[in-house]
């Protein structure tokens, strides 16, 4: 069977290398790469990316030998019906890895074609590291390489204040771009490199904040023969994701026009302030998870397609969304109302197969992130007490009732399949303890009392938030979580 390289042309890999990209992994290559691509083919933009392994280990060499092209499946719901769209990706010149090939890297530095930096490397990828030093080759951190890079650039340059960079950092951190930046001038400083660069770092650069919500799925070994036969090639890093895709970058609105995927219809929303769009994706997407899958696992689902194809569920899911969720965020309704219709769109795509017992693991944090602050906010603008998230804190009580065995907690739910609790050491033991020593009525109040779990919040002082936790516990130890759920959604 022939390569893709073989079968399609490499047309925008050709364009001036403007964008460099720390990360050749899946999420990029489905998520940027796939916008990139699309501006070229909508003619709004002539660019390619070079994409820079960031650790030792990658793909560089698969993506070189297939000239930078894959393909990209996407796949999910649209309009009630199941979509596949497969596009191949040509925007990619090639690969380099500072580790084999440094000056290759030192080189792009230096490219007065080079005007964006792209990267994701992970949650911990932007993180300071003391022992980096200028002279390492390269340092160790990403941060490091950045400092390195534009150092480099600094001194060929001259410092010319019209070659800084554009910077778009993808991880999983609040205020992803402010944190690099500040990296950043730490090495700087470290590396006595001088307060001209340090000057020209912070107000040639642009380092801008982003959030990023798309589902990728990655390379489809299950279905690789379907895909080998529907297409007539072999792609080594064919990769796949659902169709929705938001990318929301807060930045000066000029700075857009350096690299214009806004101006595709790929969802891109460039804002002064990305905190409501922060606050609408985790209190809806990720608080609509965690306040659903863990009642919906002891009820016997075991998949999220499993939930949202059982009426009561993806009713209650509907309940926490639109009825409680929604009345909380200050964002226009109907960006939320579209927002969440994407939600339940997204949790009933076929193609993705997200297990419940995967999402619940470190529920305690989670749901201190995505489900209390609307607890919260929901008393404080109603003055009551928000009935399904109420039930949901009941259900995350009961999950985490279990026994030990040597390290691990495992708990049963009521057809008998044993389940392993996976949190922090500190508190399943506390879940052990209260569910060893305490009569199952005790339990909210020391679980709701427990600061440590509710960034020092006390919740037994919101009033009557204990005795409906209560309840529902009592009901779920001694009925049908389903039926309850039922109840709920019934009212």
């Amino acid at each position: 069977m022939k390569q893709i390289n073989e079968t399609t042309e490499k047309v925008y890999g050709n364009y001036p290398e403007k964008i460099l990209q720390f990360g050749e992994g899946n999420f990029l290559r489905s998520f940027a790469d796939w916008m990139i691509d699309k501006a070229n083919r909508d003619g709004i933009y002539q660019g390619s990316i070079v994409l820079c392994q960031p650790i030792g280990n990658g793909l560089c060499d698969i993506i070189n030998s297939q000239d930078g092209i894959y393909t990209l499946a996407m796949r999910g719901i649209e309009n009630g019906k199941p979509v596949e769209r497969i596009e191949q990706i040509t925007s990619v010149s090639r690969c380099i890895s500072p580790y084999n090939d440094y000056e290759d890297f030192l080189a792009l530095a230096r490219s007065k074609d080079l005007e964006v930096v792209i990267s994701n490397t992970t949650e911990a990828g932007i993180a300071y590291k003391p022992e980096d030093k200028l002279t390492d080759t390269p340092p160790s951190s990403f941060p490091g390489k950045v400092t390195v890079f534009l150092y480099e650039r600094f001194k060929a340059l001259n410092g010319d204040m019209e070659r800084g960079l554009l910077f778009l950092p993808v991880e999983l951190i609040d205020y992803n771009g402010d944190e690099l930046k500040r990296i950043v001038l730490q090495y700087a400083k470290d590396w006595n490199l001088g307060e001209a660069f340090m000057n020209w770092v912070e107000n040639a650069n642009k380092f801008t904040n982003t959030l990023v919500d798309r589902i990728v799925t990655g390379y489809p070994k299950d279905q690789i023969d379907y895909f080998e036969e529907k297409l007539g090639y072999q792609d080594k890093i064919i990769t796949t994701s659902e169709v929705f895709n938001l990318w929301v970058i807060e930045g000066k609105k000029e700075w857009a026009d350096i690299l214009p995927i806004h101006k595709t219809d790929a969802n891109v929303l460039w804002t002064e302030d990305v905190t409501p769009y922060k606050m609408r994706k985790v209190r809806i997407l990720n608080g609509a998870h965690t306040s659903t899958v863990l009642a919906a696992y002891l009820s016997g689902h075991n998949f999220v397609g499993d939930f949202m194809n059982d009426e009561v569920f993806e009713a209650y899911l509907n309940e926490v969304i639109f009825n409680e969720v929604i009345p909380t965020l200050d964002l226009p309704k109907e960006e939320l109302v579209s927002f969440a219709n994407e939600v339940g769109a997204r949790f009933a795509n076929p193609y993705i197969k997200h297990k419940l017992l995967d999402i619940s693991l470190n529920s305690c944090s989670k749901f201190n992130a995505r489900c209390l602050p609307t607890i919260l906010e929901y008393v404080e603008r109603k003055s009551q007490l928000p009935e399904a998230l109420c039930f949901s804190l009941a259900a995350f009580i009961k999950f985490y009732k279990g026994e030990k065995r040597g390290m691990e907690y495992w708990g049963k739910r009521a057809d008998g399949t044993e389940y392993q609790i996976k949190d922090d050491g500190e508190v399943i033991d506390f879940f052990y303890d209260i569910w060893t020593k305490k009569d199952v009525k005790d339990i909210p109040e020391a679980v709701l009392s427990n600061t440590a779990f509710w960034s020092g919040k006390d919740l037994t002082k919101i009033t009557g938030l204990t005795e409906k936790v209560t309840d529902y516990l009592v009901k779920i130890e001694n009925g049908n979580i389903r039926d309850i759920v039922k109840e709920i959604v019934s009212k």
